[in-house]
């Protein structure tokens, strides 16, 4: 069975920074691609960043340069480094693995 698990959301001032980690078992890691998602109040849920098995990466262009997507297989975890925050950034944020396997979430909120 594949468990996911997100972590390290919370509440952050604009201009802030968080780190969120998308750790997963059951599955044979190294081989996965993996994606970030987030959804905001009344919108739908949109893609943030993704990264192959191969370390190619992706991003959103509203958080290019600001957010970094890594991983690290040994551990089973894929990070997503959140730089200079802005209040609508604000959302839940989902980790997806193979487009299959989804977290339940991590709510992140960017406020003064």
């Amino acid at each position: 069975q594949v468990h996911v698990v997100e972590s390290g959301g919370g509440l952050v001032q604009p201009g802030g920074s968080l780190r969120l980690s998308c750790a997963a078992s059951g599955i044979v890691f190294r081989f996965a691609n993996v994606g970030w998602y987030r959804q905001a109040p009344g919108k739908q849920r949109e893609l943030v960043a993704t990264i192959t098995s191969a370390d190619n990466t992706n991003y959103a262009d509203s958080v290019k340069g600001r957010f970094t997507i890594s991983r690290d297989n040994a551990k089973n975890t894929v990070y997503l480094q959140m730089n200079m925050l802005k209040p609508e950034d604000t959302a839940v944020y989902y980790c997806n693995i193979r487009q299959i396997y989804w977290g339940q979430g991590t709510q992140v909120t960017v406020s003064s």
